[in-house]
């Protein structure tokens, strides 16, 4: 079956960070299924470069960039490449992050709080910087991955709940300074949701976490990434054109 079904973003040139697994790998699939142009930008070479692949072998248009984005260079290396390859950029969606191992505040390390914040926080603006530059002029859409963290605060989380409410606050301001040049700016704000950052070998939720907060929702469960897509989707369409400095909470009924 040909990937290329709808033309909700036809001839938009997306650019998704944290592209590779999780929320970014089917956010990427869903836009170019829409009619995206999509750049994987990731640290991940082996995955990133897989999904661009298994796009192109469906029909659709991609390539992956190499990116950390607590490096600006990186960051404006990934702007410079997609404008030369595509001439214009219509989407960011800034989906990279980390959550670090639980911990009381008093026995947070000084040197993984400050990487969270730079992951989190630092690597939106440092992306966002170079995106708005592109979108000058042309209008477009970016899209910031806060969480539920970012409007309510969870014990042993204080960096990555710093990390997100300094996501959402940056959000709402650059929103300000960049809607009248029909830049419009919104955060995404997941609870839970299966990925490889909370189920993979490599996470830091403990079973007794994802427990806790699945009964906290009140759909008692998990969200699946596809879910967070379609909201991501939206915010990247025409369909939510009067839509600037919100947060979208999408965490089934967790903060209700």
């Amino acid at each position: 079956m040909n990937l290329l079904q709808s033309t909700l973003l036809q001839d938009k040139v997306a650019i998704i960070t944290g592209g590779a697994s999780g929320i970014g790998r089917v956010t990427a699939e869903l836009f170019v299924k829409e009619g995206a142009r999509v750049v994987i930008a990731d640290i991940a070479r082996k995955e990133g470069n897989e999904l661009v692949e298994q796009i192109k072998e469906q029909g659709g248009e991609a390539f992956f960039q190499y990116l950390d984005v607590c490096n600006e260079r990186d960051c404006a290396a990934l702007i410079d490449t997609t404008l030369q390859r595509y001439g214009h950029l219509d989407i960011a969606f800034n989906n990279a992050g980390i959550f670090a191992s639980p911990a009381m505040t008093e026995d947070l390390e000084l040197e993984l709080w400050r990487r969270v914040l730079d992951v989190n926080l630092t690597g939106v603006f440092n992306c966002m910087v170079h995106e708005l530059r592109a979108m000058k002029g042309r209008g477009g859409s970016i899209i910031n991955t806060a969480s539920i963290a970012g409007i309510t605060g969870t014990p042993g989380s204080s960096a990555y709940c710093a990390s997100k409410h300094g996501v959402i606050g940056l959000t709402k301001s650059a929103a300000l300074e960049y809607g009248k040049q029909g830049i419009r700016i919104n955060a995404l704000c997941p609870g839970l949701v299966a990925t490889p950052m909370t189920q993979g070998p490599e996470s830091s939720f403990s079973n007794r976490m994802i427990d806790m907060a699945v009964n906290n929702a009140a759909l008692r469960r998990q969200a699946e990434p596809d879910e967070l897509a379609q909201m991501a989707l939206w915010l990247a369409s025409d369909k939510s054109s009067y839509v600037t400095g919100a947060q979208f909470v999408v965490d089934g009924g967790a903060t209700a």
